[in-house]
C-alpha cells in the first residue's frame, strides 16, 4: 500500500511552546487512528498536513509537501474539524455547496454533490434547516458532509464522535466504518477515545507531547508488547485449582473468572504443557488462546504510563 502521508523532522512552536518535535513517521492504512492525550500535537499536525499553518521540516499528503502544495492537497482531502465550523444563516444544503465551490467544482455539480453528501450522512429530510438549530450530532453529520462534497482520497477527521449521544455516535462509527469501501478513500481519525480505535483501525499514531511514539499496524503496536508467553485458559470449572496447579510447575496465573485464567507460562513451557498440568490435576481444558494486549495497555505503555493494577476477582486471584 502507497504511503499516504510522510513526515520528515516536522516541527512547529507557538511562542515558547513546542506542539510538534520534529516529527518522522510513514503512515498509510485503511482507516488510521491518530492517538494521544490532550495537548499532544494532534490537531497541529494535522493543520500541518492541510497546508493551513507554517511548520519546519518536510510533510507531505500523497506525494505534495504540505509547505507549497496546500490548496493542492486541499482539493484531495476532505477536513472535518472539531469545533463547529459554520457560516450564520446557512442551511446544510447551502454550506455543503458552498465548500464543494471551494474545491473547484462549478455552482451545478456543488449542488448536486451537496445532495448526495448530505443523503449519505442522513440528514436528506433536514438538509434545508437553518444549521444553528440543528443538535449537535446533526452538526457532527453537517462537517462530515462538507468533508466529503469533493470526494476526497483522504478524510481527516478530529474527534468526530465529541459530544454525541449513544445513538448518534454508533451511527458516525457506522458511517465512519464503511467509508473507505463505499467512498474510496482512506480515513485518518484524530481521536482520545480508544474503543474507536480498536473497532476502526488497522493502523495507529500515538502522540505524547508533540512527539510521535509508535506509528504501524495495530498488530504490530500490540506484538511489541507482548512476551509470547502469556495465554488465555479456559476450563470446565475450578480456575483457582488449575491456577494452583499451574503455579507449581512456575508459571504465573489469575484467576479471572470461576471458568477463566490469565497465564504467563514459565519458560520451556508450551500450551500443551497445561493440558498435561490440568490432565494431572483430574481438570478440564475448553479453550487456550494467545493473550492480546488491550488497546489500552498498548496506549499506555507506549507513551510511559503505567496501567492501575487490575482490582482482585471474587474468591481471590492467585
Amino acid at each position: 500500500m502507497a504511503e499516504l502521508i510522510t513526515l520528515e523532522r516536522v516541527a512547529k512552536r507557538y511562542g515558547n511552546v513546542i506542539a510538534l518535535q520534529g516529527v518522522d513517521a510513514s503512515i498509510t492504512g485503511r482507516i488510521i487512528g491518530l492517538l494521544g492525550p490532550n495537548g499532544a500535537g494532534k490537531s497541529t499536525l494535522l493543520k500541518c498536513l492541510l497546508g493551513l499553518i507554517g511548520h519546519e521540516g518536510n510533510a507531505r499528503v500523497l506525494g505534495l509537501s504540505a509547505l507549497t502544495d496546500g490548496p493542492l492537497i486541499r482539493d484531495r482531502v476532505g477536513y472535518m474539524p472539531e469545533s463547529d465550523a459554520f457560516l450564520g444563516g446557512m442551511s446544510a444544503v447551502e454550506l455543503c455547496t458552498y465548500a464543494a465551490e471551494l474545491s473547484g467544482l462549478p455552482r451545478s455539480e456543488a449542488m448536486q454533490r451537496a445532495h448526495a453528501a448530505l443523503y449519505y450522512a442522513g440528514l436528506e429530510d433536514k438538509r434545508y434547516q437553518n444549521i444553528e438549530g440543528y443538535s449537535t450530532g446533526m452538526k457532527q453529520k453537517v462537517k462530515l458532509a462538507q468533508a466529503l462534497v469533493h470526494d476526497p482520497e483522504i478524510l481527516f477527521l478530529d474527534e468526530p464522535t465529541n459530544g454525541l449521544d449513544p445513538r448518534s455516535r454508533e451511527e458516525m462509527l457506522q458511517l465512519i466504518d464503511e467509508m473507505p469501501e463505499r467512498r474510496g478513500c482512506s480515513i485518518v481519525v484524530s481521536t482520545h477515545l480508544l474503543p474507536d480505535v480498536d473497532r476502526l483501525c488497522d493502523a495507529v499514531v500515538i502522540m505524547h507531547q508533540g512527539a510521535i511514539k509508535f506509528s504501524g499496524p495495530i498488530e504490530a503496536l500490540r506484538a511489541t508488547g507482548a512476551t509470547g508467553r502469556g495465554y488465555v485458559v479456559e476450563v470446565k470449572e475450578h480456575a483457582d485449582r488449575m491456577a494452583d496447579a499451574l503455579a507449581r510447575r512456575g508459571a504465573a496465573a489469575k484467576v479471572k473468572t470461576p471458568v477463566s485464567l490469565m497465564v504467563e507460562l514459565a519458560e520451556g513451557m508450551t500450551p500443551r504443557d497445561v493440558l498435561g498440568v490440568a490432565r494431572t490435576a483430574g481438570l478440564q481444558v475448553r479453550g487456550i488462546e494467545v493473550e492480546q494486549e488491550s488497546m489500552e495497555q498498548a496506549f499506555l505503555r507506549v507513551i510511559g504510563v503505567t496501567p492501575p493494577a487490575p482490582a482482585a476477582p471474587a474468591g481471590g486471584a492467585r
